[in-house]
């Protein structure tokens, strides 16, 4: 495959000319409108390029971790310890993108109430004095189109959920009582409204007197729904605010957000885009994740289109058909879907059935807009169509998914673990050699090496990426390894212990 090697020496020569801080790629055909210049008047990065700061790399290191022809694979030093001795690997692309637009975090902080001056505290350190209610944090971030808005999610996500979880401390620290429905009118989230105030308001003359239907009337809300709920909405205001840095800063692209968050006993993983994860405990699979692409999504976006015809820009039909249609078909019958259907079915072909399909493709090459491979996450929001003033943003949805994990009702040995990963390393391996491959290697491990989880990280990722051969990155099976960015955590489940 000359081409390939071409991309990688491209790819090798440009990158002699010194690292961009927020050149912009092309990749998943992400074309954007006009993308970032380096010139003088150009904005400058929110953050500048780098690798995960837990990895402590030199400038010379960061340099060598870009070489997409050897594509050296970075772990954590000995001596590191991340939290709950959680494993790290990474692995840059084999050319398509320049820099490795993965990034990834591992963080503890504390939650506890805003104090007055620290009101607005999302970009303050965690003062660390300890105290406060723990919660770890990992995340993984796929850039695509840049790296911009992934380095900007992993450096403030668990700063935002941390504030959000804030605000709701008091009820944290009251966890046998359900989250009230009203909090206090003065806005404080501190005060419970109080019964004896609500007494000497006029009665409402339809309202139900007895206490107990009454009772049957409210939902009852429990906490874990209202964590939930909290982790959803910070991913929101994740992506309203690299919108609004927009105007001051570069932030180019868009990323995939994996989360997973240890709070008060609970797991709770939320994952928007086609990053996955898995916990793997007794050699057991317990998938944590669902993907996002356009055909897992494909109904939501179809309804979309349905809805609101002025988002298709009079380019695309909300309709699916198996393959392009030719003008010289007006007038066949030919299989459709739409978003009703989950199987298809026959229609006449008319004009505008002429229109390029807003879903088109399958597999790993299905697009929404003929533009984009993943349908949520962050960023994206000047994602235009190529050659067009189609915005493909109102499409993607930033909102996680969250599944909830219940750390306190298992017992977890040293060899249960969370393995969290960007597309890369999923791509070309399952769920179940994935475990597989895990519990062999750990089983393997002196189980008192710190560096085990560490080294099971690292061979998952060297099975995704294979060996160089003459035709390209290939797995021992001869299959083609991933070319993509790859990062993988490996948590143990048993870590909190490690940590007392």
């Amino acid at each position: 495959m000359p081409i390939m090697m071409n991309k990688v020496k491209n790819a090798m020569s440009n990158l002699v000319g010194g690292m961009m801080p927020h050149g912009h790629h092309h990749h998943h055909n992400h074309h954007s409108g006009g993308g970032q210049t380096c010139g003088p008047d150009s904005l400058p990065p929110r953050f500048p390029y780098g690798r995960p700061d837990f990895l402590d790399l030199s400038p010379e290191l960061l340099q060598y971790s870009t070489e997409h022809a050897s594509r050296p694979v970075l772990t954590l030093k000995r001596g590191t310890r991340l939290p709950w001795q959680t494993g790290y690997a990474e692995v840059i692309n084999a050319g398509k993108s320049m820099l490795n637009e993965d990034q990834a975090s591992c963080e503890k902080v504390f939650v506890k109430k805003p104090s007055g001056k620290h009101r607005n505290s999302t970009l303050l350190e965690d003062n660390g004095d300890g105290t406060g209610i723990p919660l770890h944090f990992w995340g993984v971030f796929d850039g695509h189109a840049g790296s911009g808005a992934a380095i900007m999610a992993s450096k403030l996500l668990h700063r935002l959920i941390r504030d959000r979880l804030g605000e709701i401390c008091h009820l944290l620290e009251n966890p046998s009582n359900a989250p009230p429905i009203c909090l206090a009118k003065n806005g404080s989230p501190y005060q419970v409204e109080s019964k004896k105030g609500a007494a000497q308001e006029p009665e409402d003359p339809d309202a139900v007197s007895d206490s107990t239907v009454r009772f049957h009337m409210e939902k009852v809300v429990s906490l874990e729904s209202l964590v939930m709920g909290v982790i959803e909405t910070a991913f929101k205001q994740m992506d309203d605010l690299i919108e609004k840095e927009k105007a001051s800063y570069a932030i180019s692209g868009g990323c995939c957000a994996l989360a997973a968050i240890h709070l008060m006993g609970k797991l709770y993983v939320a994952n928007a885009g086609d990053s996955r994860a898995i916990i793997i405990r007794n050699n057991e699979v317990i998938p944590m994740t669902n993907e996002f692409t356009p055909e897992s999504e494909r109904q939501r976006l179809q309804y979309l289109g349905f809805l609101r015809p002025e988002l298709l820009g009079n380019e695309f039909t909300h309709i699916e058909f198996p393959r392009r249609i030719q003008h010289s078909e007006l007038g066949k019958k030919m299989l459709y879907r739409d978003h009703t259907m989950t199987g298809w079915a026959y229609k006449t072909i008319v004009e505008d059935d002429l229109k390029f399909p807003l879903i088109y493709g399958e597999g790993k090459k299905a697009r929404v807009m003929a533009t984009i491979g993943v349908t949520r996450g962050l960023g994206d929001h000047d994602l235009k169509v190529y050659n067009s003033n189609i915005y493909i943003k109102p499409f993607l949805s930033c909102v996680p998914e969250v599944k909830v994990y219940n750390l306190d009702e298992n017992k977890h040995g040293p060899d249960d673990v969370l393995v969290m990963g960007t597309d890369g390393l999923w791509d070309v391996t399952t769920d179940r050699e994935v475990a597989d491959a895990v519990s062999a290697y750990l089983s393997c491990c002196d189980p008192s090496d710190p560096m085990r989880y560490t080294l099971a990280a690292q061979d998952l990722l060297m099975r995704s990426r294979g060996v160089l051969k003459e035709r390209g990155w290939r797995l021992p099976n001869e299959k083609l390894g991933s070319g993509d960015d790859i990062t993988v955590f490996v948590v143990p489940l048993a870590g909190q212990e490690s940590e007392t």
